[in-house]
């Protein structure tokens, strides 16, 4: 990603564009933004890049390739293997950060975005300690998993036992003995589930309310990446079909360890934002009785946890894998760019019609992968900005 030797000079540009976030996706917005002659300032709350993933348990690799998940002008380093682990991204986007020079603020959070005074063109960013940032431009890159949602159950405040969110969850060390009951079928929760097992939990039970599509991580050295990459040219009803035939050669039928195949298509799980599960042991945890499935949470009585099917459950621990809000009202809800879910209406290259130069990226899980997805989306930001640039707006 070369620099076009004939852009202005960077600090020459008395309003930058403000990147929200020092993930893979700001990182990625900002180093882009760089390469076409823009001046980028990232912005994060926490003490360095990377802060999320830094939070997610010890066992976590990227169920993305290596070479299908490198943000723009840097590729991961071949010893990282095939599937990154957790420890090797935080390394990588600390070293992202550090080639492309990346002008970083940490230590200052974001907490309101509004649009320049009436006669100006751009944006005022409200930020901790008083402070007032003009901005030219905004992307907005605070991340998919931003804070924890916990589900408010029936008697919840009350139990007995012990209750915490997967975020919370590092390694089974301090569960092992321990009867362990984990919420939530979608990747974080499998994989945990399987950690537990293989680090001593005495009895690992798996809460499941919709029985999820599950895909082998790859089937004969093909990534289920790759297919996902493929999928999302084809219409919709061909990749449920073809969903169906690939896990039916692929992935055993659980249904008589109470896990059956979903009764609706994986694409349009996909759209309604539940992506599948990629198996890294999760299949064989089930066939093997190590992992039991159990009905859904429906609330807390005392030491006790009641299913959907009516039984009761006391487990030593509850771990709650059940997903993140994007928590993006404080900031930008007054603005009118918040679909009812709380997602941005538009995300990548398009701005809202009324936000003109307000960009969101990394705001959606897709099959064809989450980095590989705020790679394209950086590149496009940084072309519309530079762009509008050139025409003197952005």
């Amino acid at each position: 990603m070369p620099g076009d030797p004939t852009a202005p000079d960077m600090n020459t540009q008395p309003r930058p564009v403000y990147v929200i976030g020092a993930g893979p996706g700001g990182l990625a917005a900002a180093a882009a933004l760089r390469a076409r002659g823009v001046r980028a300032v990232v912005v994060e709350k926490s003490d360095a890049v990377a802060a999320s993933w830094r939070q997610h348990y010890d066992r976590l690799h990227l169920h993305t390739t290596r070479r299908l998940s490198a943000l723009p002008g840097l590729a991961m380093p071949r010893r990282f293997g095939r599937w990154v682990s957790r420890d090797n991204v935080v390394r990588y986007l600390e070293k992202y950060a550090e080639f492309h020079e990346l002008e970083l603020v940490t230590g200052v959070e974001v907490t309101r975005i509004e649009p320049a005074p009436e006669g100006e063109e751009g944006w005022i960013l409200h930020a901790s300690g008083g402070r007032e940032l003009a901005a030219a431009a905004v992307v907005v890159a605070t991340g998919y998993n931003h804070t924890p949602a916990l589900p408010d159950w029936p008697g919840r405040d009350a139990y007995e036992g012990r209750l915490l969110h997967a975020r919370e969850y590092r390694n089974p060390q301090p569960y092992a003995g321990q009867d362990v009951l984990v919420v939530g079928v979608g990747n974080t929760g499998a994989e945990i589930a399987v950690d537990l097992v293989e680090g001593g939990a005495a009895r690992v039970r798996l809460a499941v309310r919709t029985a999820p599509h599950i895909m082998r991580r790859a089937t004969a050295g093909w990534p289920a990446q790759r297919s996902g990459i493929l999928a999302r040219r084809l219409p919709a009803p061909v990749v449920d079909r073809l969903a169906v035939l690939i896990a039916g050669v692929s992935v055993p039928d659980l249904s008589a360890y109470g896990l059956p195949r979903p009764d609706t298509g994986l694409y349009r799980r996909v759209k309604q934002g539940s992506i599948p599960v990629q198996d890294v042991g999760l299949v064989d945890a089930v066939r093997g009785g190590k992992v039991e499935p159990v009905a859904a949470v429906e609330a807390f009585d005392g030491a006790e946890v009641v299913l959907a099917d009516g039984s009761r459950i006391a487990p030593d621990t509850v771990i709650a894998a059940t997903g993140y809000r994007r928590a993006l009202e404080g900031l930008v809800g007054h603005l009118g760019v918040l679909d009812e879910g709380g997602l941005p209406r538009a995300q990548g290259a398009r701005t809202p019609e009324q936000a003109r130069g307000l960009y969101f990226t990394g705001f959606s899980n897709p099959i064809s992968g989450m980095f590989r997805e705020m790679a394209m989306d950086a590149e496009k930001i940084a072309k519309v900005v530079a762009r509008r640039a050139a025409k003197g707006t952005r």
